[in-house]
């Protein structure tokens, strides 16, 4: 059944133009193709940025923080009891007054007890604030990282300018090691955002769309190597990464209650999310990935309707996140 299942996962005429197979993907005559087995790197990369992320956040992050003046706030942790854990992690983290009773009984002890233990226990759940910083830095400086990597990568390119330059010669694009370390830096980070997603802040808002976002991410990057659509990879990855550091940045200073220069950079984060999510990403990379490709072949391969299909999911996230961003500006705009 694997065996099955693999080969129609590796059909041609899912991933590549009529009259090509997997053969013709084979390095010759200076040209370098993406390797689909060269994904299965993406997850020590993964690993390799959380060792990075663990220094970083001990290391950087958290003097930053106290040169900001964010204090490291310890939480008192209540007493082991079997008893009250069980029930907490089963039952309710709000129990009701007479459940609380109940549970006083079995425990032999006060009622104000187990109402204490509830609120320290509950506590311990909330991420601190310089739990928070750190987790904003990491991601900042990746963003960043990446956003200038991924500016020196492409700014020489011709497909940077003119997005028709993405389809000449396809599909016998040859593969740059920029374009590699690219991929695999940006594909290892989001393994390593969903390796980390049960300790991470949880966000109670978009918490199930950043799970979404993440898959889709990792589904697009690794099958737009698989077909080697590499320029419009880069040029989607770059797109995505310039806005998301200024947003890291905004939260950085907020929680440090540095409010002009939070609401200073939340705003140019805004500027920058509507311009290359809501603007560009729709009527540049949409455009190119929908639309252009029929001008090169008459009969789409099934990979465009599933690349498509996804950055369409993408293009609604866009949406989804842009409608709340608006909602916070017009409250910071028309409201204290």
């Amino acid at each position: 059944i694997l065996k099955t299942l693999n080969s129609w996962f590796w059909w041609e005429n899912i991933w590549m133009p009529i009259n090509c197979t997997w053969e013709h993907f084979v390095d010759r005559d200076g040209l370098v193709f993406p390797k689909p087995h060269q994904l299965y790197a993406t997850i020590p990369y993964a690993l390799v940025l959380l060792i990075i992320r663990f220094f970083s956040e001990r290391y950087v992050a958290i003097p930053l923080a106290k040169a900001l003046g964010i204090k490291n706030v310890r939480r008192v942790k209540p007493q082991p009891n079997p008893v009250l854990e069980s029930y907490f992690r089963e039952c309710s983290k709000h129990p009701s007054q007479s459940e609380i009773q109940g549970l006083a009984k079995k425990c032999n002890c006060t009622a104000r007890l187990v109402e204490k233990w509830f609120r320290r226990r509950r506590n311990l759940e909330i991420p601190t604030v310089l739990r928070k910083f750190q987790e904003a830095f990491w991601r900042f400086s990746f963003y960043l990282t990446s956003s200038i990597a991924g500016f020196i990568f492409l700014y020489d390119k011709p497909w940077f300018y003119d997005i028709w330059q993405t389809w000449v010669g396809y599909p016998f694009q040859t593969l740059l090691p920029s374009q590699y370390w690219y991929y695999m830096a940006e594909i290892g980070f989001y393994w390593s955002l969903l390796f980390t997603l049960g300790i991470d802040n949880k966000r109670k808002a978009d918490f199930l769309a950043h799970v979404i976002h993440h898959l889709a991410a990792i589904g697009l990057m690794s099958g737009s190597w698989c077909g080697n659509y590499v320029r419009l990879g880069t040029l989607v990855m770059f797109v995505h990464d310039t806005a998301d550091f200024w947003l890291e940045a905004a939260k950085m200073f907020n929680y440090a209650h540095w409010e002009k220069t939070c609401n200073m950079l939340f705003i140019i984060f805004s500027i920058a999310f509507f311009i290359t999510r809501i603007i560009l990403f729709p009527f540049w990379i949409l455009r190119a990935t929908l639309y252009q490709p029929t001008y090169y072949s008459t009969t789409p391969v099934i990979a465009y309707f599933l690349f498509n299909g996804q950055l369409l999911i993408l293009q609604g996230l866009h949406l989804y996140w842009g409608y709340l961003i608006f909602k916070i500006l017009r409250r910071f705009i028309f409201s204290k």
